[in-house]
């Protein structure tokens, strides 16, 4: 009597197919957790690129940790745990939309390389501080993404406003609408980003810092803060990924102008310092 083994064979066949599928779909699925992914630049949100072509959903497919801006400069972005975070104008928080156009940000998947104890920090000089000799002795020339969350004994953050078409400069757009404001004793999230000395001409180099309360009701840029006691995470990245925007506006950008003294003032000065 002669077996026949072709439901053997489709079954073999099949299985073979299902699991071809399986591992393209799981490769495909698999995010590069050590890349710094940033849509656009830094200099070009400077010069007043406050479109693009990116949405939130596609952004958090390529991180859920990181920061950034919203269409029209419209507040503050906070990625974390994977969900994105928009602090307006006026200081609370909302989720942003999966439709919502970023112009401007940088995210990654955040792992956990290193840690480090800070104590009894009493501005944000001396966290930097703290925080730069952390990257001199693991790498000066990679990313750094960090999170760090406690009860700060006082912070000042800023948002702003939204601008509309045709939109000015960033410092301009802060001068008119950026709103700040002071927190003592709130429990929250620090999302911070170290780039490297030669990122000037796409990012500032040092650190940037956001920031979220627990209750994901107030966030936005920090500027100033204090801390008694708290443990910061550092994900070191060694990749970096640029997403351009295709849109013919940001073609038009000259990139080759200096920007920097706009970006150091919308980095470092409150409303009252900026020219």
């Amino acid at each position: 009597m002669i077996k026949s083994n072709r439901k053997v064979k489709f079954f073999a066949t099949a299985l073979t197919g299902l699991l071809a599928v399986g591992l393209s779909e799981a490769n495909a699925e698999q995010p590069d957790r050590e890349s710094i992914a940033q849509v656009a630049l830094l200099q070009s949100l400077a010069q007043g690129y406050f479109g693009g072509t990116v949405t939130a959903k596609e952004l958090i497919s390529r991180g859920d940790t990181g920061i950034g801006t919203f269409e029209g400069l419209n507040g503050e972005m906070i990625a974390l745990d994977g969900v994105i975070y928009q602090a307006l104008g006026d200081g609370t928080v909302i989720v942003a939309p999966d439709t919502t156009i970023i112009p401007y940000a940088t995210v990654t998947f955040f792992d956990n390389d290193y840690e480090v104890k800070v104590t009894d920090i009493k501005n944000k000089a001396d966290f930097e501080k703290v925080m730069n000799a952390v990257v001199k002795e693991h790498g000066v020339n990679s990313f750094y993404m960090v999170k760090l969350h406690t009860e700060f004994e006082s912070i000042l953050f800023r948002s702003e406003y939204g601008s509309k078409a045709p939109y000015p400069t960033l410092v301009e757009a802060l001068k008119g609408k950026q709103t700040e404001f002071t927190e003592k004793n709130i429990k929250g999230t620090l999302v911070g980003l170290f780039c490297p000395s030669y990122m000037g001409e796409l990012n500032s180099p040092g650190w940037h810092f956001h920031f979220i309360s627990d209750d994901r009701k107030k966030g936005g840029h920090i500027l100033e803060l204090s801390v008694k006691d708290a443990t910061v995470y550092f994900d070191k990245t060694d990749k970096f990924t640029m997403i351009l925007h295709d849109d013919p506006a940001f073609h038009e950008i000259n990139l080759k102008k200096d920007m920097s003294e706009d970006i150091r003032s919308a980095e470092q000065d409150t409303k009252g310092k900026m020219q």
